[in-house]
């Protein structure tokens, strides 16, 4: 997945330095050589380290990075993940994108570490969703599982998920299960099947039907859930989506659902506090 930032570090830089970078261009020599550190600002778990390694290596292959803190590692306030060294032009043009994107990972892996750390001891799995920066997925998902959580389908493509729209469009629970179990063998796709059930109705007909993979309950309350983890009995993976927080998260998992999917983790995170400084 790393080597999915290669294509788009040349749009990055370009957006960023357009003609050049003339604030450094009018006051540090060309042949200035120099060090910057990158500097934690706030507690929290930090992400995209072999990312600021691929946007070095990308922009000027010369700068040499000597790594304190790797990827994953719980970082407090004051704490130096990496040092960066070679010439003070290249350092000054590369900070901004390494920033912005390790301090958008290191949030999401923050994050997601407080919601694994709530589920200690406990089966249950946390996944993360489609509900991601356009164009960013894929560097949000690797934050996701640095941050200790688990990746959900990555897109549209690799896994059939039969949401309350597919339903009321394809005319019912049984109508969507049977016409992508045909289409899967028809189109000879090796596809997992999830639906989404929003009560014990449509649940009760997903049992019926048969032939899925997983059964998402949807703002099941935690009663319920109880409820319908018993009625499945294990036949089918559990998901439970839609409303859980972080302090209802544990009640949820209890229930003995295989998987708990979290939009929170990628859609309204704040960065964490970074800064990459002269030393």
């Amino acid at each position: 997945m790393i080597n999915d930032i290669a294509y788009l570090l040349k749009e990055w830089f370009s957006e960023d330095i357009g003609d050049g970078d003339h604030s450094s261009f009018s006051c540090i020599p060309s042949n200035a050589m120099g060090t910057s550190r990158l500097l934690v600002k706030e507690d929290g778990v930090i992400a995209g380290v072999e990312v600021a390694k691929q946007v070095f290596a990308h922009f000027d292959n010369t700068l040499q990075v000597t790594v304190f803190i790797p990827d994953g590692t719980k970082v407090k306030k004051g704490d130096i993940v990496f040092d960066v060294t070679g010439n003070v032009r290249s350092l000054l043009q590369t900070e901004r994108l390494m920033l912005n994107l390790m301090q958008r990972m290191s949030g999401i892996a923050s994050v997601t570490r407080v919601y694994v750390d709530e589920l200690q001891g406990l089966a249950t799995k946390v996944l993360d969703t489609r509900k991601t920066t356009p164009g960013l997925r894929f560097l949000e998902k690797m934050a996701v599982k640095i941050g200790g959580g688990h990746n959900h389908r990555f897109g549209l493509y690799d896994m059939i998920m039969l949401k309350d729209n597919h339903v009321d469009f394809a005319g019912g629970i049984r109508n969507a299960i049977v016409a992508a179990q045909t289409y899967c063998k028809e189109k000879q796709k090796d596809l997992k099947i999830e639906i989404e059930v929003r009560n014990f109705e449509e649940l009760n007909e997903v049992l019926q039907v048969g032939g899925v993979h997983r059964i998402m309950l949807d703002n099941f309350s935690v009663e319920n859930t109880q409820k319908a983890v018993a009625i499945i009995q294990g036949k089918y993976e559990v998901e439970s989506s839609g409303g859980i927080t972080l302090g209802t998260l544990r009640q949820y998992a209890l229930c003995g659902v295989d998987y708990i999917s979290v939009g929170a983790l990628t859609h309204s995170v704040k960065s964490l506090d970074l800064s990459f400084k002269a030393v």
